[in-house]
């Protein structure tokens, strides 16, 4: 992977620091309603970027050059999150129309002749989904929903209309640029910490809290990397390459959209439990908080079923036992984050047991 792709993944993952500080700034449904809506049109021109750079190197001044337009649409995109449904709406939805514009012309132009085939109809798709989100930021707040939803749904509609198999797959560069985002994410968590212990009181508490943040985003880092990575690579490459783009699709699109969600909720719900250090949560802190890592774990979940890697029980259970911990934020936040940490800890503990009992069995003289 090149350091231009790193550099465009810096910018992206400013739209994950924007989103977290909506959805902390007003806990409400309608918030959580705005984050998934903007994070799904979001997260989808991501991963075409991450198609783009896995078929389209970037390796001349034209294709760099378009790169930093690209870049430029996404930080714009990123500036305009706090107001996208209200005053800023049209920027959002320019910001998106440059960036789908270069996405689309750069695939179009240096794709190959199969790619250029399959770009016939996803192009105007795409064309269609970014226009409806341009619109829409110049239209009233219920024309907004209605034409920014309906664009969502085109989105996750036309990789099923379109002869995707045409799409080449680098299952190396595909893993290692979809990890590279989620680590970055999880890194965006910490800067949640930061933010709500900034101006409080630097005290044994308020540093203890912040050290079970880290933790449970360590944790987090564990239950993706914890060499499942290399899995997933190899489970990759064994698909066959007419299937490989559409379990990609699954994979890399669906599932890492529940991943990223999971953790703007989480490191919301950290922002909240670091500026009540000393104190409990409301309920809607200490559901964001839980709920976070549940859907992070529950997408993990979906990953490793799409790609037929490792074992998926424990972090099943373990995203709905996690959920019963919301009492106790209730009573002191610290609490919380405590019972999450020793969740995690012991569905990493029985998986590892679990693998190490299927070793034996297997290295038993029969």
């Amino acid at each position: 992977m090149s350091t231009l792709e790193l550099f465009f993944d810096l910018v992206f993952v400013f739209t994950i620091t924007q989103l977290t500080a909506v959805l902390a700034n007003d806990l409400t449904l309608r918030s959580v309603a705005e984050v998934v809506v903007m994070l799904s049109m979001i997260y989808w021109m991501y991963g075409g970027y991450a198609w783009l750079t896995n078929a389209v190197a970037p390796n001349n001044t034209f294709r760099r050059t378009l790169m930093l337009v690209g870049m430029g649409g996404f930080l714009t995109i990123s500036l305009a999150i706090p107001e996208a449904f209200g005053a800023a709406g049209w920027v959002f939805g320019l910001g998106y129309f440059v960036v789908n514009a270069v996405h689309t012309g750069l695939f179009t132009v240096a794709g190959g002749a199969g790619v250029v085939r399959a770009m016939r109809t996803l192009g105007p798709l795409n064309l269609l989904s970014a226009t409806l989100i341009l619109v829409g930021g110049f239209l009233p707040e219920q024309w907004r929903w209605g034409l920014w939803i309906a664009a969502v749904l085109i989105e996750i509609a036309s990789p099923y209309l379109n002869p995707i198999g045409e799409f080449t797959i680098s299952p190396s560069h595909f893993v290692e640029r979809h990890g590279l985002v989620i680590i970055i994410a999880l890194g965006e968590s910490l800067v949640a910490i930061g933010v709500g212990a900034a101006g409080l009181k630097i005290d044994l508490l308020l540093v203890l809290v912040a050290v079970l943040g880290l933790s449970v985003a360590y944790l987090m880092w564990w239950v993706y990397f914890g060499g499942d990575d290399a899995r997933a690579e190899h489970a990759l490459a064994s698909i066959d390459p007419t299937r490989r783009a559409r379990t990609a699709i699954h994979a890399y699109g669906w599932a890492h959209l529940g991943l990223l969600l999971g953790i703007v909720a989480l490191a919301a719900g950290l922002k909240k439990a670091v500026a009540h250090a000393s104190g409990h949560l409301e309920l809607n802190e200490a559901a964001v908080l839980a709920a976070g890592l549940a859907l992070y774990l529950a997408s993990d979940v979906v990953f490793r079923l799409v790609l037929r890697i490792g074992r998926i029980r424990f972090r099943a259970g373990a995203g709905i036992v996690v959920l019963a911990a919301i009492p106790l934020g209730l009573v002191m936040g610290v609490l919380q984050l405590v019972a999450m940490i020793l969740v995690l800890s012991v569905m990493l503990w029985l998986e590892d047991r679990a693998e190490g009992i299927r070793w034996s069995k297997q290295l038993r003289p029969q």
